[in-house]
């Protein structure tokens, strides 16, 4: 193409370069023949779904083509075109489409246009899920870790040309209620970020018609603050022209757009959902098809027409050769299933000193207050947020109380009652180089931050062969005290445990708080701290060891090392048992063992996940007889899980059946002292299943 450009000339009647003009009608020839060679070779290219992204390839360039290596971009799972305008070739989408193992996002574990990319010449694309939205939150995440970083002075100088987050959307997808907290947070906060919604009036089968009330410019005058351009998406010239001001305006005002493109779908939703089985508007749309307008606007400006013929005979050739290369690429090994779980942790054996001398006992939720002002003053990276954890207040449990006050609002600070935000942006956060801590008030308000949680945090690493794990603590009040009720009561480690991709750490005292929460910190994946607020002040009797003398500040414990509570001798006449528990589990089993002078010993897991069971399982042999201690009720759960591996691993040693104690299996726990004393374990009763079991 450069040869023909070169000895070309010609009056060029456009506001945009030569150079870049040719360039687009080159991406748009390329991406229209990779839609053609997968439906020409459909029985290869369908085995794994995929889209493409004709009718939308003229937004998706005007919008790729002006990005900057700085900038970050969430690209959707119809974006091809988007991705060829960053400089990605047809060869390494075709290896996606494909799931081979060089495919450059993922190894072949996810759909194709299901990009994660990490090149120091290309725009930063962190990993993300399907893309129904859900990418709306790590993406306005990714512009708050922007802001931040500049705020604090951290960021490098790119002069005029700041970066941005460019977030693209589909219409059907803005309906989330996750894409309204990001809406909102965007022009609370007034990020830098950008939001391409490309309408095309579909979501599979549903027409707009059936499930909106308004389109997205609409929509978006509901958020004060964003500013909004509605296009035709399939004008080239115009898209890119919009593009133009509106990235100029955000690397300089550094406030939130939207930019509204109304296009058609020309091709099927997915390989596997084709048009043809339920819509009755091709005709119609095949008319607002963006080649021929752009090919046409081009021949008017002065391009000679062979010369466009010549660029797009190139480009079908470039992708059949290009598919040919794929074709012959190396599938994943089987081995290769097993990498990128969780990316190396540094923090590898329990350092500095747990009790140092001349210092008093210090409440449990003091001991988390001080890991996190000690992080803070050392890393100007880390901030905290969640609902109330700002000035007035330092959380409702003064968890984080005076850390705004010491910090400033722009590092400790509020949000919403947005559960999924307070999550879901730690992903954006994390890849911008920022170490978020943040809170949800209770275990019970976690739920609207699961599908983040599951769907974009605990699957980045994986999902993108390690290039973007997600380096975040997500703090968790948990547990019942103090008649709390049905709502500020719950456990949720179940739930968590079988998220894999995060960690979860549980601890009983002051000291395994603050050692944890700094393991956590150094941690390059995310961690879940669940905190006992009935451990926090120790009130209850029985829990007054949950205080301990403050580690000092080089006290780190790696995630996966049990603590042995207390020991016991291993009993020839079977009169031993062993505890595994964690959290208030291990005062009730400390209350009940004295009951059993020398018969008990008790190992507190400390985490969920990575679990000891190297300690367990050495415990159990030990004595023969277990009981797994839990606060949650003992039905499907987490200890139910872990006595079955228990049973398994050292079936040999058991002189008597595991047995599990937790609460009683009902839906929630009531407010009435009474029933909520009558549904939780208490000491008295693992007093009683010890007896039982030293007696089996």
């Amino acid at each position: 193409m450069s040869q023909i450009m070169s000895e070309t000339k010609r009056k060029i009647n456009s506001s945009i370069a030569e150079d870049n003009l040719l360039k687009a009608f080159e991406l748009m020839c390329t991406a229209k023949a990779l839609a053609e060679l997968y439906e020409e070779n459909k029985e290869v290219c369908a085995k794994y779904v995929h889209a493409t992204s004709r009718g939308h390839e003229a937004i998706q360039l005007a919008v790729s083509m002006q990005l900057l290596p700085q900038d970050f971009l969430s690209a959707y799972y119809r974006d091809d075109s988007m991705l060829l305008g960053i400089g990605m070739t047809p060869y390494e989408l075709m290896l996606q489409v494909l799931a081979k193992r060089d495919d450059p996002f993922s190894g072949g574990r996810t759909y194709y246009s299901h990009p994660s990319l990490k090149r120091d010449n290309m725009p930063k694309i962190p990993m993300q899920s399907s893309a129904t939205g859900m990418q709306a939150i790590p993406t306005t995440g990714v512009a708050m870790g922007l802001q931040y970083l500049e705020k604090q002075g951290l960021s490098a100088d790119f002069g005029d040309d700041k970066p941005i987050a460019v977030c693209s959307l589909g219409d059907a997808c803005i309906t989330e209620g996750e894409v309204a907290e990001a809406f909102q947070m965007a022009v609370l906060k007034k990020m830098p970020i950008l939001y391409v919604v490309q309408d095309n009036e579909w979501d599979i089968s549903a027409n707009a018609k059936e499930i909106r009330a308004q389109d997205a410019t609409e929509y978006a005058k509901g958020f004060k603050g964003l500013e909004t351009r509605t296009i035709d998406g399939t004008d080239f010239e115009k898209s890119y022209n919009t593009v133009k001001e509106v990235i100029a305006i955000i690397r300089k005002e550094r406030r939130p757009f939207l930019i509204h493109a109304k296009v058609p779908l020309l091709n099927h939703h997915t390989s596997g959902v084709r048009k043809e089985w339920y819509r009755d508007d091709l005709e119609e749309a095949q008319q607002r098809d963006p080649f021929p307008k752009f090919r046409n606007q081009l021949i008017i400006s002065g391009f000679d027409i062979a010369e466009l013929t010549e660029i797009e005979k190139q480009a079908k050739q470039k992708v059949a050769d290009d598919y040919q290369k794929a074709l012959a690429a190396e599938d994943p090994r089987p081995e290769d299933l097993f990498d990128y779980d969780f990316m190396p942790t540094p923090v590898t054996e329990e350092k500095g000193q747990r009790e140092p001398a001349g210092k008093e006992k210090t409440v449990m939720v003091d001991s988390a207050l001080f890991a996190i002002r000690e992080l803070m003053t050392k890393h100007p990276e880390c901030l905290l947020y969640g609902q109330d954890v700002g000035g007035r207040l330092g959380g409702v449990f003064r968890e984080a109380a005076t850390l705004a006050q010491t910090f400033g609002d722009h590092r400790v600070f509020n949000t919403p009652i947005q559960e999924a935000f307070i999550i879901g942006s730690t992903v954006g956060m994390s890849a911008v180089g920022c170490k978020p801590i943040v809170e949800v008030q209770f275990a019970d308000y976690i739920w609207p931050g699961l599908n983040q949680l599951f769907t974009e945090v605990s699957r980045s690493c994986y999902l993108s062969n390690g290039k973007w794990p997600v380096s975040m603590i997500l703090r968790v009040p948990i547990g019942a005290y103090g008649s709390g009720g049905p709502y500020h009561s719950s456990s949720v480690e179940s739930v968590l445990a079988n998220i894999r991709g995060i960690k979860i750490c549980y601890p009983s005292t002051g000291a395994d708080l603050k050692g944890l929460m700094k393991a956590a910190y150094y941690d390059p994946n995310p961690v879940v701290m669940l905190e006992h607020k009935g451990l926090y002040w120790s009130k209850i009797k029985g829990t007054e060891d949950a205080k301990t003398i403050e580690p000092d500040e080089d006290y780190i414990i790696p995630l996966g090392k049990a603590r042995m509570v207390q020991e016991a001798i291993a009993s020839t006449d079977k009169s031993s048992l062993t505890i595994i528990t964690y959290g208030m589990g291990v005062y009730w089993a400390k209350n009940a063992a004295k009951e059993f002078a020398g018969q008990i010993e008790i190992v507190d897991l400390r985490t969920i996940n990575p679990l000891d069971e190297a300690t367990v399982f050495a415990s159990v042999r030990k004595h023969g007889k277990c009981i797994v201690l839990t606060e949650e009720p003992y039905n499907n759960g987490f200890a139910q899980a872990l006595a079955g591996r228990i049973s398994k691993y050292c079936f040999e040693s058991l002189d008597a059946p595991v047995e599990v104690i937790g609460s009683e299996n009902l839906p929630a726990i009531p407010l009435n002292s009474t029933l909520e004393t009558t549904m939780l374990p208490n000491a008295s009763k693992v007093a009683k299943a010890i007896g039982e079991l030293l007696n089996y």
